[in-house]
Order: C-alpha cells, then structure tokens, then sequence
C-alpha cells in the first residue's frame, strides 16, 4: 500500500514499528548518514532530464542534490514515514515544486503498481537495511525501472554496528527490559555483499557490483551519541517501551557505556554499495 502523501502536523515521533520518525532529530544528527549518500550519488551520471526514484527519501537532503542534476527531470521521493515526507517537503518544494512527488509506502511492497510509473533510476542510501526481505525488494525495484534503468543504492551490511548491538543485546536481555523483546526478531536485515550480488542478478539485473566498506563514526559527544542513538538506530527498539522512562534508562545505559570507549562514542558502521542495471 502507498499514499499520495499529504501535509500532516510532524509529531515528531518515535519510530513506531519502523513507520514514523523523529525527523527533526534525525535532519539534525545524521549527517553520516548524508555523507555516506552523498558519495553513493557521486557514482550516477546523470542526462538530466530522468525521473529519479529516491527510495527511502527521509528529510530530503540527498533528494536536492540529485533534482540539481535533473534540471529536465523528476524525483519520487518515497518514504514509510509521514513525518520525513513532511520535512522532505518544506526543502524541496520551494525550491523544485511540481518536480518532486511524495508518495507514502513501504519499499516490501515496491513495484510499478505502487509508483504508477516506470523510472530511469533507483537511488537509495541508508535504507535498504530496514526491509527484510531483499529477494522480494530488489523484484519490485526491478519492476519499477525502465528497461536499461540503474540502481545505485548504500546501506547497513555484513558487520554493520556489530560491536554496538552486542552491547545493547546484553541491556535487552536485563530483567528490566527482557519482557519487551522476547520472540522480537529485530528491525534490520544486515546482508553481505555477495548474497546481495546474488539476489540482485536473480531478480534479473545485470552489470551487478556489491562492496562492503568499513565506515568507522564517531560522534561529537555524549548528546549528540545519545539522541543519534534514540533517533536513528534504537527508535524501533525504545517504541517498544511503555514509558518515557524505560525508554531513558535504555538509551542512557549504551550512552554511558560508550564514554568509556576507545575513542568514545564512537559506531562500528559498515555500509553495503550495489550498482545494478535492468537490462
């Protein structure tokens, strides 16, 4: 299901089962996240006059750097969560206005029925990670792109935050938080470069290239580690919570216990690159 998306109030939510963000926090902490995508845009060469899918647009950061590029074209900017989309929306229309699509919905279900049209591009940074069943999303990305179309896309893979989500799998499994998250299996799928190589030649692509690369992070300062933590990576897990409290102590714990790093605060990342063509 997907949604033509309209203005809605930003609630500036907590991730509530991987739909809605707080799109305020993460505009103004992930900017990793923002690098990171954009290198991944310096690899496509663009005509120009392209419709551009941008999978996963959260705030609309990179979708502006791509419709610089589209001076003849388009961008989809598809996201699950409202608020992002919203946000998306107060930076790109002023500047690119009829030039930008929002469209609600959920990248599992991806496919040319959901966009209406086909493209000439799939873009994607930081979000592929999110979707569980990758066979099934890279057939619906197949689906969306004109013939000779590209995916150029980055997100979470092999190792990604190993040394992190070891630390927070030893809080969840404490009796205070344990109840929460018994038979949970997780928000992310961390694939690794050759099963992702696979799966994409067997949704039909061709001219396939995967890599993992080691992007080691650190972060400015306990605020800044606590509230990217909250925000960006445990907004799925702290949704969980019933109260403001527990999802506090939760977030403070790993807070706490990255001071004492080596250097502090800092995040095991790794991240996933696939470049694809439909044939």
């Amino acid at each position: 299901m997907s949604t033509e998306s309209s203005r809605a109030p930003d609630q500036s939510a907590r991730p509530a089962d991987g739909v809605e963000w707080n799109a305020a926090t993460y505009q103004r902490v992930a900017q990793p996240q923002t690098t990171w995508g954009t290198q991944v845009l310096a690899r496509l060469t663009l005509r120009g006059d392209e419709t551009v899918l941008d999978a996963g647009c959260g705030t609309g950061a990179l979708t502006a750097e791509i419709l610089e590029q589209l001076p003849n074209g388009r961008v989809i900017a598809f996201d699950r969560s409202h608020n992002m989309l919203d946000r998306a929306r107060d930076l790109l229309e002023p500047r690119f206005g009829d030039r930008v699509r929002y469209l609600q919905g959920d990248l599992q279900t991806i496919g040319l029925a959901i966009t209406g049209e086909p493209v000439d591009v799939v873009f994607s940074a930081a979000t592929f990670h999110w979707i569980p069943d990758h066979p099934r999303l890279f057939a619906g990305l197949f689906d969306v792109l004109k013939h000779g179309g590209r995916l150029e896309a980055q997100s979470g893979g092999g190792p990604n935050l190993a040394a992190l989500l070891s630390r927070a799998e030893t809080v969840m499994h404490s009796p205070d938080f344990a109840p929460f998250f018994a038979g949970w299996p997780g928000p992310w799928h961390f694939a690794d470069d050759l099963t992702t190589a696979t799966r994409l030649q067997d949704a039909g692509f061709v001219d396939v290239t995967t890599g993992l690369e080691d992007k080691p992070t650190v972060l400015a300062d306990a605020a800044t580690y606590h509230d990217f933590l909250r925000d960006v990576i445990f907004g799925v897990h702290v949704a969980r919570f019933p109260s403001d409290e527990l999802r506090e102590r939760f977030i403070s714990i790993l807070t706490d216990a990255a001071a004492t790093d080596e250097p502090p605060y800092a995040l095991d990342y790794w991240r996933l690159n696939m470049s694809a063509r439909k044939p």
